[in-house]
């Protein structure tokens, strides 16, 4: 009987280590939002949520370091971009490992990008998909995207 609690017990040990060691890092969670500047054109935002401890890279990354953000966006007949997608001012650090100062997000941040609507009804489905690397003090993350539909009505 002593023995069954034992390799019961062994067993439960060996399957919670292995569960923890199979965990995947989700860091960064994604929402979208518009907003209309009038009948004509709209703001689209997306707010990246990160977790503490974590941080994504800036959109304008110069040389051959971290992967930054990006964003493209599905042509439409119903919209068109207006300019490039903007970013709230960076942190900046110098990453030894790379030799250059990069720009990061920690927290949260909001992208926007200005659109024009085509149509007469003002309204467009925006669809688009955003792509990142997610990094901690130890590790980097391989990349990832989310494709996103951001409805301006």
């Amino acid at each position: 009987m002593q023995l069954k609690k034992i390799l019961l017990l062994i067993t439960s040990v060996i399957l919670t280590i292995t569960a923890s060691f199979g965990q995947i890092h989700k860091p960064v969670k994604w929402t979208v939002a518009s907003k209309k500047i009038n009948s004509k054109e709209a703001v689209l935002f997306v707010k990246a949520t990160i977790q503490n401890g974590w941080h994504i890279y800036a959109l304008n990354l110069n040389g051959d370091g971290p992967i930054p953000t990006s964003f493209s966006f599905q042509k439409s007949a119903d919209f068109s971009l207006i300019g490039k997608t903007l970013e709230p001012s960076p942190k900046v650090k110098h990453e030894k490992v790379f030799k250059m100062d990069v720009g990061y997000f920690i927290n949260e941040v909001v992208f926007q990008q200005k659109v024009k609507l085509n149509n007469d009804k003002g309204v467009a489905n925006a669809r688009g998909i955003v792509k990142w690397q997610s990094c901690d003090a130890t590790q980097c993350l391989p990349q990832e995207e989310y494709a996103f539909i951001i409805p301006v009505k």
